[in-house]
């Protein structure tokens, strides 16, 4: 994983949340909710929570007497999570998942959506996320399955790819799309001291938007791909978006779009 790869900073918080949330993360966030709310927790952690799309979903569907703590390595993307609001009072809190500052087993839930992928070391942060959970609680996390199975992520990078040939920007197949091996997180799992087996389900969502370019502008703005691609030339940020929106026109034409995504929902218990 590079160093840009976990850097949500600058504007990249808002773009993700206008245009990446609504495309690729609320079909998830809802389903992850549920499966939260399924276990009646009374206290519920939410770890790299991002601008807080399962945190919204979380306040909107649990009971009212449910504590919920949301954090995240990056503070620009809590500050932005704090502005839009939660429906019931959230806990905001700067944390890494790798070092998470709770005492052992104070939490009934601990939820993740969309991050693990970015751990550097997923077996200690699954023992953090293992550690504050209370005995018989439970871990519920999903991961972006193949890029191949994530079409507007595939087009983008394949755009880039042959508008920088010499370095492809592959952030979105080396770290979102890059964690998908049931068997490897199952590893992980266990490596972190989890002795029951993992449930995981793969589920398939559609991805939508108005254009060709809410896309484009998602994941080249809206991700730290824009990183990858402004050390490479931060004058072609522009044209690399109007490149990647040109390619998603030619595959799903230059009106709204639809995609297919899709992810594996894991849930485990200690």
């Amino acid at each position: 994983m590079f160093d840009t790869d976990r850097v949500f900073t600058g504007s990249i918080p808002r773009l993700y949340d206008e245009y990446l949330v609504p495309l690729i993360f609320e079909p998830y966030a809802g389903d992850l909710a549920q499966r939260v709310d399924s276990h009646s927790p009374g206290r519920v952690l939410e770890i790299a929570a991002g601008t807080g799309v399962v945190t919204r979903a979380l306040a909107a569907g649990l009971a009212e007497n449910t504590s919920i703590v949301a954090t995240d390595l990056n503070q620009d993307m809590l500050d932005h999570a704090a502005t839009v609001g939660t429906q019931q009072p959230v806990a905001w809190r700067q944390a890494d998942a790798l070092d998470l500052p709770f005492g052992d087993g104070e939490f009934d839930a601990v939820v993740c959506q969309f991050a693990v992928m970015f751990f550097p070391d997923k077996p200690r942060a699954f023992a953090e996320a293992r550690r504050v959970l209370k005995p018989g609680g439970v871990f519920i996390f999903n991961v972006w399955d193949r890029i191949e199975d994530n079409e507007f992520a595939d087009v983008v990078t394949t755009a880039l790819a042959a508008m920088f040939p010499e370095n492809p920007p592959r952030f979105l197949a080396r770290t979102p799309h890059g964690y998908y091996d049931p068997a490897i997180i199952e590893q992980d799992l266990a490596r972190a001291g989890f002795s029951q087996a993992p449930q995981m389900v793969t589920m398939a969502e559609r991805s939508r938007a108005p254009s060709p370019a809410a896309p484009a502008i998602a994941y080249c703005q809206g991700t730290p791909l824009r990183n990858e691609i402004e050390a490479l030339d931060a004058s072609r940020l522009g044209a690399a978006t109007d490149f990647a929106a040109q390619a998603v026109a030619r595959q799903f034409g230059a009106g709204e779009v639809d995609g297919k995504i899709q992810a594996h929902i894991v849930t485990i218990q200690p």
